[in-house]
């Protein structure tokens, strides 16, 4: 794209674009010119670190880049270093220590850190290879709907980007903590020999890595991590550890020497100044004697766990006991509220009792949201049997109605005109976005996890109040997951109605994937259970988003008559909003056929309805398709018109997607007046948005249209390489799904040859670009599609001119070709 400036530059920034399925594929990898370090946010060292001096330069060395390795030059730098030792040895902070050292060499890992704990010996919290993928192939930069289901495809995808990372210079670091098998961290490890991976485990892994045994603390270092754990919470006034140096040496011999335990029995102190060491090393020695058939370590962590577990308060206890209800990473403070029946200000002071005990722990940078080790979270999990089935039951259902609560609350910000109004439990959308993010992983665990319990029925309405939300951030494999979660508990409770809802999402979900055979299939299937069971408005539902998916693959009429019939039971059971969706989607239906006659009236009907009921970001949709039919029929300047009204409506509303649609069709509608600055300024606008909601799709679309509009301008030079950039990523999408982006691919090769055709510009190119936009149409069987036939005779045109123009004139050619039919 041009700058401001005017000077030129080819790279798309903000994005990587890969194809979405990738097997049996080569991958072209479109870098962005900056990345943020620490992508997925590593943890916050710990200011208390001691005794592991030489495991610190150890690693450290065998991260340097090989140029700066000085010694062992004949050893081969590892790619893959994994750290294994006891539960509570402190393998997670080592590599968190040096990870955050490595990050501030120069030249290291300028691409930053990728961090993920697969909570591997947690069977509640145990992160699949799948998800973790997830996670990290969208922290990369890869828009949701390109992120792959299969376990393949995700692993092929995410070692091409990391090895496309390192191949720029920008090398990344990857931290994969806590593994409990080779099996669960296999598919993270990347394959580029220049990517380097730390992995922790409990165990000793066969993943083919630099084997790292992290030791206990020896005696010297028990005591300063006492040490220093004390002054951290008393201050340089509290002496007991140089008052009393056998006492110290006796609690970190009691302690192993590990640091979660030495930092348990520092907190103990910290608790209570003037308890002596030496009380504090009977205790430990008391509970020893009764834990005398584990081994030596266990007891440590034990006796520690026990001792300050009983130095709780009952309030404490009780809130310790039911903090692993929750089935996600971490909780808030007003959640833990919620859970355990208490007012935020008590919750937050347990809370703080509870962390300077270090039975839990401040949850990433963000304050306020609290996480548990997972051998504490075992721990309580062992006394939540305490609080008894029905406490226990009632600590679930308070939890899981606070966040379907607060869930449906947000939606409505993102929903506001679904026919009530916003909640205030937020005073905005940005602060509802904001809640909705921060508990994602909780709101997904909450309904994953609750099939078998009592809570079922609350957990799967929250697919519902999550919907938007997923459909909107394109969190498709979360809005998959929950929703196939969700009908099973529906099926199960045998409740028709929400299993056909939970269907049709399933079916929209798999249309934002542009997955449509599936999408068809489930759409259709809940249009008849809704026929069968006589719900005439559910019905119309799964048939307006059906014929949206139709509209989608170009089967027009069926997608007319689906949305006819569709608007006929919305009018039938009085339900004006959805007639009126039903009419804005069968307008655009017969816009897209290029019969503007026909959609003209029935666009309008649906504007007066939607400005009867004020569905005014619906209003501002039927506006643009509207402004769609006028251009289509020639009525530019009233086209044009239309389309402002729907952009101010849309940024009103907070629809940038919707602002980016309206705003690239208006500079169509502009380059046909002649008006190309103001085109390119409308495209660019739109290619910006798509960019930054990751719509590859239409951003090729907008960047094609930009080209056009370049070359209306007089710009050719910049109208190729946008349009290269358009034709690019078209042949991606294209790679995932052929038939599915093939009429895309097609329309954007003729829009690539006319630009150079125009600016007399590379034509040998762009006759190869004209030859093989004719091919597609002709093997889509362009002749029996009105639309297609009309783009086939449209290419036909423009090979026959560049043709003409190479000195190789064709007997009876056709009209002299016009530019590329625009979206």
């Amino acid at each position: 794209m041009a700058g401001e400036d005017g000077n030129v530059s080819n790279t798309i920034s903000g994005g990587v674009f890969f194809q979405q399925v990738v097997q049996g594929r080569d991958i072209t990898v479109v870098l962005p010119p900056t990345i943020v370090p620490a992508l997925s946010g590593l943890p916050s060292p710990s200011s208390t670190f001691t005794g592991r001096d030489t495991h610190v330069e150890e690693l450290l060395h065998e991260l340097a880049p090989r140029e700066e390795q000085q010694a062992m030059p004949t050893a081969p730098q590892p790619s893959r270093i994994a750290v294994a030792g006891l539960a509570g040895v402190g393998k997670t902070e080592l590599v968190v220590q040096v990870a955050a050292r490595a990050l501030l060499e120069p030249g290291w890992f300028p691409g930053g850190v990728l961090f993920v704990d697969l909570f591997g010996y947690d069977p509640e919290r145990r992160l699949s290879p799948e998800r973790a993928l997830d996670g990290f192939l969208r922290a990369l930069g890869i828009p949701g709907e390109h992120v792959p289901n299969e376990l393949q495809d995700l692993q092929r995808l995410y070692r091409s980007v990391l090895a496309a990372f390192a191949g720029k210079g920008r090398r990344i670091l990857v931290v994969i903590d806590n593994a409990s098998s080779a099996d669960q961290a296999a598919p993270l490890l990347p394959t580029d020999g220049m990517t380097v991976v730390l992995i922790t485990s409990r165990h000793t892994l066969d993943i083919d890595a630099r084997l790292h045994d992290l030791n206990v603390l020896d005696t010297d270092a028990s005591i300063v991590l006492l040490h220093q754990a004390l002054q951290q919470a008393r201050g340089p006034a509290d002496t007991r550890v140089q008052d009393a140096p056998d006492a110290a040496s006796a609690i970190g011999d009691l302690c192993a020497g590990l640091p979660l335990a030495l930092r348990i029995a520092a907190a103990l102190l910290a608790d209570t100044p003037t308890r002596p060491l030496t009380s504090l090393a009977r205790a430990l020695q008391a509970e020893h004697s009764r834990l005398d058939r584990l081994r030596r370590e266990d007891r440590a962590v034990r006796a520690a766990f026990d001792l300050s577990y009983r130095h709780l308060s009952n309030a404490s206890a009780r809130l310790f006991r039911l903090f692993p209800i929750n089935a996600g990473p971490d909780l808030s403070v007003e959640s833990v509220a919620a859970l355990a029946d208490l007012d935020d200000y008590t919750a937050e002071e347990i809370l703080q009792d509870l962390n300077r005990a270090h039975l839990i722990e401040t949850s990433g940078s963000i304050w306020g949201r609290w996480r548990m080790h997972d051998l504490i979270r075992l721990y309580a999990t062992a006394h939540l049997k305490q609080e008894g089935r029905e406490k226990q039951i009632a600590a679930r259902s308070r939890l899981l109605e606070r966040y379907r609560t607060m869930a449906s609350a947000a939606g409505s910000h993102l929903t506001p005109d679904s026919g009530g109004p916003s909640s205030p439990l937020f005073t905005n959308r940005e602060k509802a976005l904001e809640w909705l993010e921060n508990e994602r992983a909780n709101l997904v665990a909450a309904v994953t996890t609750a099939h078998e319990t009592e809570a079922a029925t609350t957990a799967a309405s929250l697919a519902f109040s999550l919907a938007a939300f997923f459909e909107q951030h394109r969190y498709f494999a979360d809005w998959i997951t929950v929703t196939t979660t969700a009908l099973a508990i529906f099926q199960q409770a045998s409740d028709h109605q929400s299993t056909g809802r939970a269907v049709v999402n399933l079916g929209i979900a798999q249309r934002e994937l542009r997955q449509f055979d599936a999408a068809v299939m489930l759409l259709q299937t809940a249009a008849d259970a809704f026929s069968e069971t006589g719900d005439r408005r559910d019905r119309a539902m799964a048939l307006d988003a059906l014929g949206v998916v139709r509209r989608e693959m170009r089967q027009y009429d069926e997608s007319i008559d689906t949305h006819a019939e569709a608007a006929a039971i919305f009018q039938e059971v009085q339900d004006l909003r959805g007639q009126a969706r039903a009419l804005n989607n069968l307008g655009s239906a017969w816009g897209e056929m290029h019969q503007p006659g026909k959609a003209i009236p029935i666009l309008r009907q649906a504007l007066s309805i939607m400005r009867a009921t004020g569905d005014h970001r619906r209003e501002a949709m039927a506006l643009a398709n509207l402004g769609a039919a006028l251009r289509k029929a020639g009525q530019f300047e009233q086209a044009i018109t239309l389309y402002g009204e729907a952009i101010t409506r849309l940024r009103d509303t907070h629809d940038r997607h919707g602002e980016a649609l309206a705003l690239n069709n208006r500079g169509t509608a502009l380059q046909h007046v002649q008006q190309f600055p103001e085109a390119i300024k409308d495209h660019h606008q739109a290619a910006d948005i798509f960019e930054k909601a990751e719509d590859l799709h239409r951003l090729a679309n907008a960047l094609g249209n930009l080209a056009g509009a370049y070359s209306g301008d007089e710009q050719h030079t910049i109208a190729a390489e946008i349009s290269a950039q358009a034709l690019k990523i078209h042949r991606q999408l294209a790679q995932a799904n052929f038939a599915v982006n093939a009429p895309e691919l097609a329309r954007t090769l003729c829009l690539a040859a006319w630009v150079r055709r125009n600016g007399r510009h590379d034509l040998a190119a762009a006759l190869t670009m004209a030859e093989e936009s004719v091919a597609i149409y002709r093997g889509l069987g362009s002749e029996t599609s009105l639309v297609l036939s009309a783009h086939l005779r449209m290419a036909l045109a423009l090979q026959a001119d560049i043709l003409d123009l190479l000195g190789r004139h064709q007997q009876g050619r056709a009209d002299p070709p016009q530019g590329p039919a625009s979206r």
